[in-house]
């Protein structure tokens, strides 16, 4: 497994993600890494992540399969154009669809590990199909389909900086 994030290699001013956005002091901090044919991240949901007593919140759910399928889109598009993660320009990519299967209730005592595979890698569009394990019991799966940032997409400025 590589030992630098995916997220890691994010440039400044397009690191601000709550969910994988190292710059977000807020935010989940999310980490993405190759680890053969698949990506993986793994989260440990806190006690204000509750859902009902004992288990995960659903949107959480939906955020980290969200952050890691755009992490790993990411990183696919620069393997298909033979390049460095984090070379110039930077390829970052957003959410167009996200569907998610809740299978069995998550619970909150527990990492929570997600495993993706690229399902399609299409000019500005790569398809990641995202499984979220709690141990060894299969949570919940999802398929995200993430576009490209275009470049020279206007950005604003992060919210704790707005002044």
């Amino acid at each position: 497994m590589e030992t630098k994030a995916f997220q890691d290699y994010y440039p400044d001013d397009l690191a601000h993600c709550y969910g994988c956005g190292k710059l977000n002091p807020h935010g989940y901090h999310l980490k993405s890494y190759r680890e053969g044919t698949e990506t993986v991240a793994r989260f440990k949901p806190e006690p204000y992540h509750i859902a009902v007593p004992g288990y995960v919140y659903g949107g959480l759910i939906a955020s980290l399969i969200d952050c890691h399928s755009t992490g790993t889109a990411s990183a696919a598009k620069y393997r298909a154009e033979n390049r460095e993660l984090g070379s110039e320009p930077p390829l970052r990519f957003l959410t167009a669809s996200l569907h998610v299967n809740y299978l069995k209730p998550t619970p909150i005592d527990t990492e929570l590990m997600l495993r993706a595979t690229v399902k399609e890698v299409k000019g500005r569009k790569v398809v990641v199909e995202v499984r979220l394990y709690a141990e060894d019991d299969l949570c919940a799966t999802g398929e995200v389909v993430t576009v490209q940032m275009p470049e020279g997409m206007p950005l604003g400025k992060p919210a704790d900086q707005e002044g």
